[in-house]
């Protein structure tokens, strides 16, 4: 379930070219399980018709303080309802103009009638130009905005309007999505945590053109790294060879390519963390000597000399603190429980989540998985089959569980 389901959402929309996103933006909310009310200057609707934003929230769009037109003429429109009503008001775009207006209280129409009269949290989504959003009083209407307690959401980099290149692009809808939900799902036992988790396959080169590797997707490693973001967490995400996209901005990625790259990436960051994931499907072997050109097809059999790649999960549990919370996976195709135990022994961790290749819908590519975690103290819980977002809660849980007891 999204941490937005059942939220009362504010959105006003300014006057900025910027405001056509406000349509993808109000379709990713309503995804969401959210209501959206919008409210929009008067300038907007230059941008935009209120007719799509109506269609698209399934809420009448509102401007003016006096409804004009159709039934609801001469009907008042109350902005101290309205702000009261809503769980969290965010203004995507907010144009320089209106930037200035909130800043200094001026209070002209509707939209910022609301913003005076709101006890819920704002978030501010600015978009202008590149000059604009450097300018000196820009900024100081940010910081002073801030100051009152607003989110802000910074504007991202990009080609703009006028083709300059540079700041001022307004966040993208699903980066704003996620920045509500992380605000909505902080949990005081993951702020300020740092969360290490490796995710995907390896690829072990055998020439220039040639690797080893197996069938990792990365999804479920991917879903770990999103849950934990949206939990409020400080999430290093050490990744290999991988086509999903990066779940959440706030997200540190470190792209490897291979075992050694890994293990070398992941020493780094270990010290760091509170909780290391290892869902990574790290390679064991990898050739002893790849070739420095193309290796040409000549003869009939090809044989490939390999030696054994540094055990990643053996290695961090040996260095392992009474501080640290480490989870393995173990992905296996027969004797699973008993692999399982023997790992989790093995390489000390505290959790330990098996899933079995012989189960429908489970392992390498599904958007599914079904997992049994086993703790350290050899407790076990099953999960039914579920999305592998789901299943990432579940494990963020138990782990919530782990930490209480450190």
């Amino acid at each position: 379930m999204s941490q937005l389901t059942g939220k009362k959402i504010l959105l006003g929309v300014t006057g900025s070219i910027a405001a056509y996103k406000a349509a993808l933006l109000i379709r990713l909310l309503i995804k969401s399980g959210a209501e959206v009310q919008v409210i929009m200057t008067p300038a907007a609707k230059d941008f935009i018709t209120p007719l799509t934003l109506a269609t698209l929230s399934k809420r009448p769009v509102f401007s003016e303080f006096i409804q004009s037109g159709g039934q609801g003429e001469g009907q008042w429109n109350n902005h101290v309802e309205l702000a009261l009503w809503a769980d969290l008001l965010v203004i995507a775009p907010v144009s320089a103009h209106t930037l200035a207006k909130l800043a200094h209280g001026f209070c002209d129409d509707l939209l910022s009638a609301v913003y005076l009269s709101a006890k819920c949290p704002v978030f501010l989504a600015p978009a202008m130009d590149l000059d604009m959003y450097r300018h000196p009083t820009t900024l100081e209407n940010l910081r002073r905005l801030e100051s009152f307690g607003n989110h802000l959401i910074q504007a991202e980099h990009g080609e703009l309007a006028s083709g300059l290149v540079g700041e001022g692009r307004l966040a993208e809808p699903e980066h704003i999505v996620n920045e509500l939900e992380r605000h909505f799902a902080h949990r005081p036992v993951f702020r300020h945590k740092r969360i290490l988790i490796t995710a995907g396959p390896t690829q072990e080169p055998i020439d220039p053109v040639r690797f080893i590797s197996n069938h990792s997707s990365g999804k479920m490693g991917y879903a770990i790294a999103h849950a934990f973001a949206q939990a409020g967490a400080d999430v290093t995400l050490v990744s290999g060879p991988t086509v999903q996209p990066l779940p959440d901005p706030a997200i540190r990625r470190i792209a490897v390519r291979s075992a050694r790259e890994m293990f070398e990436a992941t020493a780094e960051e270990f010290p760091k963390a509170h909780v290391v994931v290892l869902a990574a499907a790290v390679a064991d072997y990898t050739p002893l000597q790849p070739a420095d050109q193309k290796i040409k097809k000549k003869e009939a059999v090809f044989g490939l000399e390999m030696t054994k790649t540094v055990d990643i999960a053996a290695t961090l549990g040996q260095q392992k603190r009474p501080d640290q919370i480490i989870v393995g996976f173990a992905l296996e195709t027969n004797d699973e429980l008993a692999n399982a135990l023997g790992k989790l022994r093995a390489k000390k961790f505290d959790l330990i989540v098996l899933n079995s290749l012989r189960d429908p819908g489970a392992g390498f590519g599904h958007d599914t998985n079904k997992i049994t975690v086993i703790d350290k103290d050899e407790r076990m819980y099953e999960f039914d089959l579920k999305s592998k977002d789901k299943v990432a809660e579940d494990l963020l849980n138990l782990v919530q569980e782990q930490l209480s007891m450190v």
